[in-house]
């Protein structure tokens, strides 16, 4: 429908438009609950090549576009305009730039802005997309768009501590490898996979000149990253993290759980029985009932007892100040281990003490993954809530796009 000027410097406020930008129509429908504004540039008037920023004449112009815009009283708005192209001597026809969006965006800024607001804000990815009123796609878009643009703007001249994490991605044995920046607790980059290949593609995400800054690495005992460690960031100490050698000793003092609670069984004792969790709990979170377990348990001579001991003592190691400490009472408790005649343990403490080297330099750094199990539990919930991600790079962009700690905003919102 033909508007009125005063209807029409309305919209252009709202809009952030002005002349030669024009609204030279707006069309209501109320059945779809829809709003369509259309713009032109003044017939006569100069362009700006996008290139060199020099005026010049109109070529011609594109095919009509459209852009999905801030909802006006509940009512979908979209922007429709056939942009011109300028017909530079240097640079030739070119597609110059609106006001309302980034070049080749399907969204007004505003409303880029807003639905990363509301992404942000809410607890469910589906909510997200439901306030907006847009489509799985668009929504992935809207995020894509957001992680791009904070990625571009991203500096790194302040990483010293970084740390390497695994995360499972589908099932079947499938993982993607997380690097995380451990003194700012972001995520700096995903790729698919845990072998030598994806460790160099993660570590290499990293400007070459920012690499040699880096000061230390934390992550587990897993040889493909510590290959790629070595080569990619040749000035950076390996520490091995503490939270993944407790998992190694957990996973023995379970094994040995098991051993025995066959053994038990077959003479008609259930001392184990519903006990795994008891073993592998950090005794700080014991709940009543892992304490009333263990008030039983003690009296008795246990294999399972013993180990878990040993896993215990192994807690004290991290609390020393001075490294020839460290070194001293590690060397006590692996003859303690290696002596334990039980066979999951042995194999644990010798594993430790071929890496022990890359686990003493973390009196040097004193740095975890800790970063990384938090920032774990917020993948995880990123997703539940999306169903799972059978898209990777969609699974990426969503963990960068809510730990990355990126700019996401358009700098342009008017």
């Amino acid at each position: 429908m033909k508007i009125s000027k005063e209807l029409q410097n309305h919209y252009q406020l709202l809009l952030g438009v002005h002349s030669p930008w024009q609204i030279y129509e707006v069309n209501l429908d109320v059945e779809k609950k829809q709003i369509e504004i259309f713009i032109n540039w003044t017939q006569g008037e100069k362009v700006l090549c996008p290139e060199c920023n020099k005026e010049c004449t109109i070529k011609d112009h594109r095919e009509e576009r459209t852009w999905r815009h801030l909802d006006t009283m509940q009512f979908s708005t979209y922007i429709k305009c056939r942009v011109p192209r300028s017909n530079c001597d240097e640079h030739g026809p070119k597609t110059i730039d609106v006001p309302w969006s980034d070049p080749d965006k399907r969204f007004t800024l505003l409303f880029e802005k807003f639905a990363i607001d509301v992404l942000l804000a809410c607890s469910s990815i589906k909510a997200a997309k439901n306030l907006l009123g847009i489509s799985w796609d668009e929504l992935h878009l809207i995020q894509k768009y957001a992680v791009e643009r904070g990625l571009e703007r991203r500096e790194l001249e302040n990483v010293e501590h970084v740390g390497i994490d695994e995360k499972s991605y589908l099932k079947g044995h499938k993982y993607v490898s997380i690097l995380n920046d451990i003194d700012n607790a972001c995520v700096l980059e995903v790729v698919r996979g845990r072998d030598k290949e994806a460790a160099d593609k993660l570590l290499q995400s990293i400007p070459l000149a920012q690499r040699i800054t880096v000061e230390a690495v934390a992550v587990d005992m897993w040889e493909p990253y510590r290959l790629s460690i070595e080569e990619n960031f040749p000035n950076a100490d390996i520490v091995h993290d503490k939270f993944h050698i407790s998992g190694y000793l957990g996973k023995a003092v379970d094994a040995v759980r098991k051993q025995e609670h066959k053994i038990l069984q077959k003479d008609g004792f259930d001392y184990l029985v519903g006990t795994k969790y008891l073993w592998l709990t950090n005794r700080k979170n014991w709940t009543e009932l892992y304490i009333e377990q263990y008030k039983v348990l003690k009296e008795i001579t246990l294999k399972t007892s013993r180990a878990w001991a040993i896993k215990e003592a192994f807690l004290s190691f991290w609390n020393y100040i001075y490294l020839a400490s460290a070194k001293k009472y590690f060397k006590q408790w692996y003859f303690w281990a290696t002596h334990s005649r039980l066979k999951p343990v042995i194999e644990a403490a010798k594993t430790i003490k071929r890496h022990i080297e890359n686990i003493l330099t973390y009196f040097k750094h004193r740095i975890t993954n800790a970063v990384a199990e938090g920032l774990n539990s917020k993948i995880q919930n990123i997703k539940s809530n999306a169903r799972g991600y059978r898209n990777f790079d969609n699974y990426r962009i969503a963990i960068l796009f809510y730990c990355g700690k990126l700019e996401l905003y358009p700098q342009r919102t008017r």
